[in-house]
């Protein structure tokens, strides 16, 4: 193997109005025998509220690179393990491969690869009635590509972070502070 890859990214994608789909994928790109590699093997045990598991598309249909997908939120319901493990998992999951697909991840090296991924589902969509799944998803596949582009092409760059230094804030901050 070559020299050991290590890339992080994120990304946000926001909600349509009216839902709590927003999408705030975290991700580590890394080799399997690098500082990311090590990282994913020791997070196949599971932690209490924060389930851990491979980003599949369906059953028997584990995407590669093989991706690890972790919970920010911890979670206290089986229907948010349930968006978590389906609706979640499957953009998560469509999201790498097409990233393979596009020549983002380099194909002849998928098997050399891992990602880490942690995820957020606001806990309110457990529970509300008027889930649009497909939303979820939506935000889930397009923050979940957006964050692999970054993290690959090590974006943003440092020239961009100073060049907007006090041109940004954070979007939850009151610009009147």
């Amino acid at each position: 193997m070559s020299t050991p890859l290590f890339h992080v990214g994120e990304a946000t994608v926001f909600a349509k109005e009216g839902q709590f789909t927003d999408a705030m994928p975290e991700i580590v790109i890394g080799t399997v025998d690098g500082p990311a590699g090590h990282a994913f093997a020791t997070m196949m045990g599971q932690t209490a509220g924060h389930t851990r598991m491979f980003a599949v598309r369906d059953c028997n249909q584990m995407v590669r690179p093989a991706t690890m997908m972790v919970s920010k939120v911890t979670m206290k319901s089986s229907a948010y393990v349930d968006l978590f493990g389906g609706i979640v998992q499957a953009a998560t999951a469509d999201a790498v491969l097409d990233c393979v697909i596009d020549g983002v991840l380099p194909r002849d090296r998928i098997n050399d690869l891992c990602i880490l991924v942690m995820v957020w589902i606001d806990p309110r969509c457990a529970t509300d009635p008027n889930l649009d799944r497909a939303d979820l998803y939506r935000t889930n596949y397009e923050a979940t590509k957006i964050a692999v582009g970054r993290a690959m092409r090590n974006e943003p760059t440092l020239d961009e972070l100073i060049e907007n230094r006090h041109k940004v804030r954070h979007f939850m901050l009151d610009p009147q502070e």
